[in-house]
């Protein structure tokens, strides 16, 4: 008996130690790729240039303060998102999910894609187990990337006919085309995500006997209603329109003047690319002013005039957007790490 007490407190010893070196680690590597992409790569000094051009605008307080807040609503609504996902396997409150999702993204900051924030998420629970919670999480993650490839091909359509038709290589018959491909993956991704009950079925049985023991956590995936995943669809899209709207505003902001049809579809357009671009978090915000910049030149070149004021616009937008949405998010999220469990305790 004594043997056996001995080893035990060992375990729980040794827990602690690995919980706390991953939380050390975790916070140390956010700290320093946010300060590796603002203060190394000179991304500060757009925004700080185009800041000391706006400082006396009156304007500039009041879209700022708004771009803030609906920060605050966009992760907000990703918490009530996670935590009505998560609730399948173990009751979360509403501020619980708000510390998961940040300590999520503070984990995201380092890894491609941002995968990280499913893993950064599933660690805050005490009792369901986390691989449930990433294939959860990953639901969440899917019908975000769903909406913003469902809205970002209805903005090709448009998209295409208003920028392209003067091209040697457009035709009315490649639009047609374009527009019933569009209609197909459409309809082909709603259903997929509204059936996605049947994955876990299918996977049983395709799946090797040494990783049979997957099966019980991808079967959390069944117990979800149509009517649920809708709900989840409904929730992202709210988001969608949320940062989209916080992009537009940082644009008009940086006196990059574009109409407001317009600029939905360029946005649109931009989170559209970027999904299709596998990226760490480090070098996202480069590609992310990058195409931007594409974009929105595209619409000066017909609409306007491009010069270097209105491309020190578009960067400092980018910037602005990666610093409220992204980098602040994740440093507040550091403060909740130390509450992530990686080792538990064994049940006797």
């Amino acid at each position: 008996m004594p043997a056996l007490m001995s080893k035990y407190f060992t375990n729980i010893h040794k827990n602690k130690t690995y919980n706390i070196i991953i939380r050390l680690a975790i916070i140390g590597a956010t700290y320093y790729f946010i300060y590796k992409q603002i203060f190394e790569h000179r991304k500060l000094d757009y925004v700080a240039q185009s800041f000391n051009d706006l400082i006396n605008e009156p304007h500039v307080t009041i879209l700022i303060t708004w771009t803030m807040l609906l920060m605050i609503v966009n992760w907000g609504i990703e918490s009530l998102k996670w935590q009505f996902l998560i609730g399948k396997v173990e009751r979360v409150s509403f501020s619980k999910s708000f510390e998961a999702i940040l300590s999520g993204i503070s984990v995201s900051i380092f890894t491609p894609n941002r995968v990280g924030e499913w893993f950064g998420r599933v660690f805050i629970m005490k009792k369901a187990n986390p691989w449930k919670g990433v294939f959860i999480t990953m639901i969440g993650s899917f019908s975000q990337l769903l909406i913003t490839i469902i809205i970002g091909s209805i903005s090709l359509v448009f998209y295409i006919p208003i920028y392209f038709s003067d091209s040697g290589y457009y035709s009315i018959y490649l639009l047609y085309g374009i527009i019933l491909l569009v209609v197909v993956i459409i309809t082909a991704l709603i259903l997929i995500f509204l059936n996605i009950t049947t994955i876990p079925g299918f996977l049983s049985r395709i799946i090797t006997k040494r990783f049979s023991h997957f099966n019980e956590y991808l079967s959390v995936i069944a117990t979800y209603s149509s009517f649920e995943l809708l709900t989840v669809l409904l929730l992202s899209l709210l988001r969608y329109c949320i940062f989209a709207m916080q992009f537009y505003i940082l644009l008009m902001m940086f006196s990059v003047k574009i109409p407001f049809l317009h600029g939905m579809m360029i946005i649109s357009m931009v989170f559209f690319i970027m999904t299709a671009i596998p990226t760490v978090t480090l070098a996202e915000l480069g590609v992310r002013g990058s195409v931007s910049l594409y974009f929105v030149g595209l619409y000066f070149e017909r609409f306007g005039e491009i010069t270097d004021k209105l491309n020190i616009g578009i960067v400092s937008s980018t910037s602005t957007l990666w610093l409220i949405n992204l980098a602040l998010p994740a440093i507040l999220g550091t403060f909740f790490v130390y509450r992530l469990t990686f080792f538990r305790k064994k049940k006797a």
